[in-house]
């Protein structure tokens, strides 16, 4: 992007063109001939992967833009509307969430890299602070897009985020009342929160530009830290680059699959399958993943005013590290006592982000405070310390000498990450045997038909735990995000159009007004919803004593429970996203006599399984409540099984479709992957493997 362009037109209209509007010498010299380091490590991928995921986000949030209603009363519903009842729908939806975690996820190894490497020493500082800005945007960004779906962790964050900056003295409260856009998080917060969530991707395509363009000025680091001293010190841009950055993104989009396709509310929490409800506040208040270190942050200082600061501090104390670390000495590969430190950094980040997801209390609290404190003594103390007293091993000659030399840094690097770990496992015990006394029991892990990679609903099940639905759970829960039609369409419990249409019509749906201005009840259609069993919220809440049964549409995905470390690793491997049927089937099999020691509220019924014990709804199942035409036992066991595997296809319909297609993108992904393996491997054969020169038997090639 910088100096007299290497592009030389030959046809006369591309001469012609060029010379008026020369974007295509631009692009050539920006990603064809442009010098790349040949001793670039698979770290310096994710830049380009970064790029490809923006790309992604931006394509796939303009399609569900199409199909999104930033209303208060409609925004849920439209969100589940697009997962249902939109071709692919549920497919651009898991692409968008997923796509923003593995965003953070690729910009975390993306700065740490550049951490590790002195990336943002001289003469890149400009560079890296424009690289510190694209992560605040990408930071607000993510939040806005977090508060849209509006369910209870979205509304639940939107006010808690937003009463952070009633902390500012004067003007906090206007500045909140502002955002909200009235006097608490409604439906203007939500409008503005949805148009910035739109526009601020593009802010962040114009600051890539300036990133990209501020690298070509500079030119790039690597991890030998020294800079090109010939033309043999680098490779153009176009092979050797392109093809390194597209196997690794492709390698990472097998990552990104496997979470879109096989577990795709992993990432996510279950409590935002629940609508936004004001007068409900969450058990925890918990933010997605990539915030969790700096959440933990602000709550480990008491002082609301003092934690806002701590929390925007610890992330623009990443634009001054240029001037913080003192050592001339860029790679930290030949730096020891700051390597040894930032091991123990990332360790310190883990750990925060770990207790940003615990309750700020007892053990955590302090696990916390003291993180915190070392979180920013890495910045202010460490890096300017160590800068000046460590000393350096010696640096290569050259690029070209540190391409050819061979490391030993890999077992180090695994030693420490292992060191980290055991960090983590450690401290997780040790704060998890302290809470141990009184938790509620886990649901035991049963088996499903539709668990693991090739699972699929069992057809039979699901029609009996429809007749459960009907017979039982239908009197007081609603459907109302699944249509009757739904029952007959692939990949449901099998009923045919007849069959549907004639449970359509059972049922009684409210419609009108009519040329009278009336409204009048009449028989349901395949289009329409299943119709709740109340009017409204506040009618079901009176008709129980205030405590209204939810609508089962999302039950399924909107209950889990604390799997623990490291079984909620194992989850992602093993595809187990069967949490929620799990707990709805111990829930409903659960209640037992109230124990001796325990005071049971008035009203309430003893449940082993349902936090804190006391549950407003009484035993719903019994053995014989409902006849099976089939012969399967009609037994309190079998019927909540039943039920909950029912709720499950409830909540996800195009289950079945989303594993079948995921299977073939996984197999497509593999194939490419090797393709593009070896062709890389081709193509880099020579830079890797170049011709020796041997003293006293002239010039020979050496071969892997």
């Amino acid at each position: 992007m910088s100096g007299p362009s290497k592009f030389v037109p030959r046809h006369p209209a591309l001469k012609w063109f060029e010379a008026r509007l020369p974007i295509i010498g631009l692009m050539y010299d920006s990603f064809v001939s442009y010098p790349t380091p040949r001793n670039l490590n698979f770290l310096w991928t994710f830049g380009a992967i970064l790029s490809f995921l923006l790309i992604i986000q931006i394509v796939t949030g303009v399609v569900l833009v199409m199909h999104y209603t930033p209303n208060v009363d409609l925004a849920f519903n439209s969100v589940e509307h697009l997962m249902r009842d939109v071709n692919y729908g549920w497919l651009l939806r898991y692409l968008h969430s997923n796509g923003a975690a593995m965003f953070f996820f690729a910009v975390y190894i993306h700065m740490f890299r550049g951490m590790y490497y002195g990336s943002y020493k001289e003469p890149r500082e400009v560079l890296w602070i424009i690289g510190v800005i694209i992560y605040l945007l990408m930071m607000a960004t993510g939040f806005l897009g977090y508060v849209l779906p509006w369910g209870q962790m979205s509304y639940w964050a939107a006010t808690v985020i937003t009463n952070l900056f009633s902390a500012i003295p004067i003007f906090g409260e206007t500045i909140v009342t502002w955002l909200w856009g009235g006097y608490s998080v409604g439906n203007p917060t939500l409008t503005r929160f949805f148009s910035l969530h739109y526009l601020l991707p593009f802010v962040i395509v114009a600051f890539v530009v300036l990133h990209v363009w501020a690298l070509h000025v500079v030119g790039q680091n690597n991890p030998a830290g020294v800079e090109p001293k010939s033309d043999q010190d680098t490779v153009p841009f176009t092979p050797y680059a392109t093809l390194k950055d597209l196997f690794w993104f492709v390698a990472f989009m097998l990552i990104y699959m496997w979470f879109t396709f096989y577990v795709p509310n992993y990432l996510g929490h279950a409590d935002n399958y629940i609508p936004a409800n004001p007068s409900v506040t969450p058990a925890h208040i918990v933010p997605e993943w990539y915030y969790l270190p700096f959440y933990a942050i602000l709550r480990a200082i008491p002082d609301k005013l003092m934690g806002v600061i701590a929390l925007f501090a610890s992330i623009i104390v990443l634009a001054f590290l240029p001037w913080l670390d003192t050592s001339k000495v860029k790679s930290g590969r030949y730096r020891p006592l700051f390597k040894v430190f930032f091991w123990i950094f990332v360790a310190d980040c883990l750990l925060l982000g770990w207790l940003g997801a615990k309750p700020a209390e007892g053990g955590y609290l302090i696990a916390t405070r003291i993180l915190t404190a070392w979180y920013f003594l890495h910045f202010i103390v460490v890096l300017p310390v160590i800068g000046l007293m460590e000393k350096p091993l010696p640096l290569p000659e050259s690029i070209t000498a540190d391409a050819l030399a061979k490391h030993g840094a890999k077992k180090k690097v695994i030693a420490a990450t292992v060191a980290a770990l055991a960090m983590l496992v450690g401290l997780s015990t040790s704060t998890r045997t302290a809470q141990a006394a009184g938790e509620t029991p886990k649901p035991p892990q049963l088996t499903w038909s539709f668990s693991g990679p090739f699972g699929t609903f069992d057809r039979a099940q699901l029609q009996r735990g429809f007749q459960v639905y009907k017979e039982v759970c239908a009197a007081c829960h609603g459907l109302s995000l699944l249509s009757f039609r739904n029952l007959a369409e692939p990949g449901g419990p099998g009923f045919t159009t007849a069959q549907a249409a004639a449970v359509a019509a059972e049922a009684k749906v409210k419609d009108g007004p009519n040329d009278q201005g009336e409204m009048f009840e009449r028989p349901g259609r395949l289009a329409d919803r299943f119709p709740s069993p109340y009017p409204n919220a506040q009618a079901a809440a009176f008709a129980f004593n205030g405590a209204a049964p939810p609508d089962l549409s999302v039950i399924a995905k909107a209950r889990t429970y604390e799997r623990g470390f490291p079984t909620f690793v194992f989850d992602i491997f093993t595809q187990y996203q069967e949490a929620g049927v799990d707990y709805i089937t111990a829930l409903l099999t659960g209640y037992e006599d109230t124990p001796a020691d325990f005071k049971l509220p008035d009203g309430s019924n003893y449940n082993k399984y349902f936090p804190g014990h006391a549950i407003a709804m009484p035993p719903p199942l019994a053995d014989g409540v409902v006849t099976y035409a089939d012969g399967s036992p009609q037994t309190t066991a079998q019927y909540a099984k039943d039920v909950s595997a029912f709720l499950m296809w409830a909540a996800e319909p195009h289950l079945e479709a989303r594993k079948r297609l995921g299977f073939q993108v996984m197999i497509f992904l593999l194939v490419l992957t090797g393709l593009m393996y070896f062709t890389y491997e081709k193509v880099w054969h020579d830079v890797k493997h170049p011709p020796e020169e041997t003293p006293g038997q002239g010039t020979k090639t050496t071969r892997a």
